[in-house]
């Protein structure tokens, strides 16, 4: 179990995860772009050969084709988003065990951090879905060449003008799915690692840069793996013309599994696996550097 010599402050949480977010972003944009247009690549006509034959191939033609510049599209959008969306995330999370304590020195059972992670998974959701179908949305156009919107504004714009607020918030169902249990995955196994790396008679908040990072890349990998099959029907669903999937994901799941087997639902997999290590590492670097500043800032807040 962890000790927690310091009292939960979800204050203190809201604005670390925001810097955990930002740091999280700048690791892991680039492999964004590329998990989003390798899940969204049209299936090859007989005879063509897929855009994109993986992970490296795809790295290799968006340099080739946009530089640098192309890993990092979209990624204002992101960084406005995702500021905000781990701010509340941890704060959720700092919430979640606020609750469950009894006493400020009551240390936390697992299944009472997952519980925890969970609440900060239903927080983010409400963020969480128009960003990430305004993501999605621009991003493939890119890969497509129809441009159709002319950045994130345009983007909701068009969206409330079609079908209002439902529009923008298409597959919020699918994102719950996704984040509410890989969050209390995701926060569960990152304390569960820091206390697993804290030598005996050492507190948690002391560890090494290189144990911090490697608990948050690790806490990273174990969010994606639950959150994966979720993601992918989530990206099929939001990118999706309007109409074309009248029973929500459940259409999706079955289109899927009839056409691209069981598989298909760890589309991506490599991209994400390599972008979750490095970007979750920067995240928990960055919220553990902003959390040690803001206690020796305030220390009573």
């Amino acid at each position: 179990m962890s000790k927690q010599p310091q009292p939960i402050s979800p204050l203190k949480n809201f604005f670390a995860g925001g810097f955990g977010g930002v740091c999280l972003v700048f690791a892991g944009h680039p492999l964004d772009t590329i998990k989003v247009r390798l899940q969204t690549q049209p299936k090859p006509k007989p005879g063509e050969s897929l855009l994109y034959a993986g992970t490296i191939d795809c790295f290799k033609k968006t340099l080739a084709k946009e530089g640098v510049k192309g890993l990092y599209k979209g990624m204002a959008a992101p960084i406005i988003g995702v500021t905000p969306m781990f701010a509340v995330c941890f704060f959720g999370f700092g919430l979640g065990k606020k609750l469950q304590q009894k006493h400020p020195q009551d240390i936390l059972t697992y299944p009472q951090l997952f519980a925890a992670g969970m609440l900060s998974g239903i927080f983010t959701t409400a963020i969480m879905a128009p960003g990430e179908r305004i993501k999605c949305l621009l991003q493939i156009q890119a890969s497509t060449g129809h441009v159709k919107y002319n950045g994130p504004m345009d983007c909701v714009k068009q969206l409330y003008k079609e079908s209002g607020i439902r529009g923008i918030y298409k597959g919020t169902a699918l994102t719950l799915m996704r984040d509410v249990p890989a969050s209390g995955m995701y926060f569960m196994s990152y304390e569960w690692l820091k206390n697993l790396l804290t030598p005996p008679g050492r507190s948690p908040s002391e560890l090494s840069v290189p144990s911090v990072l490697f608990a948050g890349g690790m806490a990273g990998i174990f969010n994606w793996a639950v959150a994966i099959p979720p993601d992918v029907l989530k990206s099929r669903f939001q990118t999706a013309p309007e109409g074309k999937y009248p029973n929500g994901f459940r259409d999706v799941l079955r289109e899927l599994i009839r056409e691209e087997g069981i598989g298909s639902l760890y589309k991506g997999f490599n991209a994400v696996m390599l972008r979750a290590f490095p970007a979750n590492a920067a995240c928990f670097l960055g919220f553990e550097l902003a959390m040690k500043f803001l206690n020796w800032l305030a220390p009573n807040l």
